[in-house]
């Protein structure tokens, strides 16, 4: 008769504590950090109109982990932040540096589009704490009237609104259209 009483209680004890285990928050650090998930290309077909040439869509996508939640932010910048990231670099939250292969040397190609970038706010609205996920971007690549492939690798980095830095990754390469 004990024993009827007393297995319910145990029961649901081991539930609640099954539970309650499958909840931790990860342990991340504050500083986020970032890893490679993949590069796509694909080519948009030429249609008629101004501006609607053959060109090549890339989207890179990597994996981010930050303690406090903080990375990206509210569109458009405050006055303090735009002042905030151009006296610490000049460039926003997140930079991506394109490298074409010209004689056997990956040269930096400094791309306007890329000058200054920005995540918007992953946590709006919600609590601090931490995160992880993937984000993917998004560059095009025109064909023109005259212009050449090269190979061509991206490095990314990121940095979240306490300006700390994550480290920097690397891209597979590709071959990319360039206007001559």
């Amino acid at each position: 008769m004990q024993r009827k009483l007393i297995q319910p209680y145990v029961f649901v004890i081991g539930i609640a504590f099954a539970l309650s285990s499958c909840f931790n928050e990860p342990n991340y650090s504050n500083t986020p950090s970032i890893d490679y998930k993949g590069l796509f290309k694909y080519t948009i077909e030429a249609t008629k109109g101004v501006g609607k040439g053959k060109r090549d869509s890339v989207v890179l996508t990597i994996g981010f982990k930050d303690g406090d939640g903080n990375i990206g932010n509210s569109l458009p910048l405050t006055k303090a932040d735009s002042i905030s990231y151009a006296s610490n670099g000049g460039w926003g939250s997140y930079r991506i540096r394109t490298f074409r292969l010209i004689n056997k040397v990956f040269k930096e190609d400094s791309l306007k589009v890329n000058a200054t970038l920005y995540i918007p706010d992953l946590t709006k609205g919600k609590p601090k704490g931490a995160i992880e996920g993937s984000l993917d971007f998004n560059q095009i690549f025109q064909y023109g009237t005259s212009y050449q492939l090269y190979p061509t690798k991206f490095q990314i980095q990121i940095r979240d609104r306490a300006l700390n830095t994550s480290n920097v990754i690397e891209t597979d390469t590709l071959s990319l259209p360039f206007l001559r």
